[in-house]
């Protein structure tokens, strides 16, 4: 038996604010998740599964228009005339309280309720998927502790939408302990809401497939599905790669570098590198630079910067890399003397202070809540300025900047 675990497909994700990146390929971004999901349908064709599994998040959140049910519902068609049929949950995203807009969809996709557990059984392939969707978005319950017993004389395999027992950067939802999914009996527990891979468990595996497709440079490197192959009773895992767009942190060390030349050759590399890396992927890079350097001055005109990095990044890879944003976190070689006391080492201190005062990001953050509360889910995902550790970030920039500012030489 062949089974394909997907989560986390965000179909449509809708991307707002491309418009601000210059040079953006908002064709290609706002249409990878389609891609994506194009790509996980052959995938199930080509290998000829018994069955495809989503583990909730299908959409991003209510639809636009119709036009996103009805392209699940035609990629869905094609698994039908394959003989694929498909089990999916809903999640925090696509909760049963979020979708105003239906379709009705092929005969082959059942969804598992969202009020109580419930198991669906192919007794052709001795095969049973028991789960639970979200009713509403924010599901604060162990749904696992209600799942049936696992059926006698055939594979079972749990789909959950769940934040474990916690993740870094995502909402606990539907906690539950490994431990007791292990317990429970079932010979696969097929999770989302983790946009990560993550095996958390070996025997019985208890995998995370991470998201489909990238959206931001907090989701990084390559992501797709798993396929699941029965012998037996336990399976082997086999992650496929069904990304169109491969999102990249490229982190360049300018503490070794001389001068801004040398700090461009080690981004051209980095970037070669990357590309190389995509397998002929759209490279949606962000080049972050870092460490003490001589060449920090230099790097401290951003606009022109920013510039040198986007027209190298055409030069090295054409229309197969974008440049989402370039940060640059460096700092002088040698720092003004502790012991300083003239206005730009008292702000510096100051600026120290805060970077180190847990209370006092606590207080900075609390008053920017009304901000974030402005800002597009999408931004929010990747960008929280409530968060101590972007305060920090955005001190950092502060301290990086401003003292050129107020001498007359900065630019930004």
């Amino acid at each position: 038996m062949k089974l394909v675990h997907a989560a986390d497909i965000h179909l449509d994700s809708p991307m707002r604010g491309l418009a601000a990146y210059d040079g953006a390929p908002e064709r290609e971004l706002r249409g990878a998740t389609r891609e994506a999901l194009r790509n996980l349908v052959d995938l199930c064709i080509g290998e000829r599964a018994d069955a495809l599994l989503i583990a909730g998040d299908l959409y991003d959140g209510d639809w636009q228009d119709y036009g996103t049910g009805a392209f699940f519902a035609r990629e869905a068609a094609r698994l039908r005339e394959a003989g694929i049929p498909v089990v999916l949950i809903r999640g925090n995203h696509d909760a049963a309280s979020r979708i105003t807009r239906s379709l009705r969809l092929p005969d082959n996709v059942r969804e598992l309720p969202v009020d109580r557990p419930g198991t669906v059984a192919f007794d052709d392939l001795g095969l049973a998927v028991h789960g639970q969707g979200y009713a509403k978005r924010e599901v604060l319950e162990d749904l696992s502790a209600g799942y049936p017993r696992p059926v006698p004389g055939m594979v079972n395999v749990g789909l959950l939408h769940t934040s474990a027992d916690g993740r870094e950067g995502h909402a606990p939802y539907a906690p539950c302990k490994v431990g007791r999914l292990a317990e429970h009996g079932y010979d696969y527990w097929a999770l989302g809401h983790v946009h990560q891979r993550e095996l958390l468990h070996a025997d019985p595996p208890i995998l995370f497939s991470g998201c489909l497709q990238g959206r931001h440079a907090r989701e990084t490197g390559p992501k797709g599905a798993t396929i699941v192959s029965f012998n037996g009773r336990r399976p082997t895992l086999e992650e496929r790669a069904l990304d169109v767009v491969r999102w990249e942190v490229l982190e360049i060390d300018a503490g070794p570098l001389g001068d801004l030349d040398e700090v461009l050759d080690a981004i051209e590399r980095s970037l070669r590198d990357a590309v190389e890396g995509a397998d002929g992927r759209l490279l949606a890079a962000r080049i972050r630079v870092t460490g003490a350097t001589t060449a920090h001055g230099a790097l401290g005109a951003a606009e022109r910067f920013d510039a040198q990095v986007r027209e190298l990044a055409g030069e090295v890879a054409l229309d197969q890399a974008w440049v989402e944003r370039v940060v640059v976190r460096t700092r002088p070689l040698r720092e003004p003397p502790e012991e300083a006391d003239d206005a730009l080492a008292e702000l510096r201190r100051a600026l120290d202070n805060a970077r180190a005062d847990d209370g006092a990001l606590g207080t900075l953050g609390a008053e920017l809540e009304e901000l974030v509360g402005k800002l597009p889910p999408e931004v929010r995902d990747e960008w929280d300025p409530t968060d101590p550790a972007v305060l920090r970030e955005l001190l950092d920039d502060v301290a990086r900047t401003l003292p050129a500012a107020l001498l007359g030489g900065g630019s930004e």
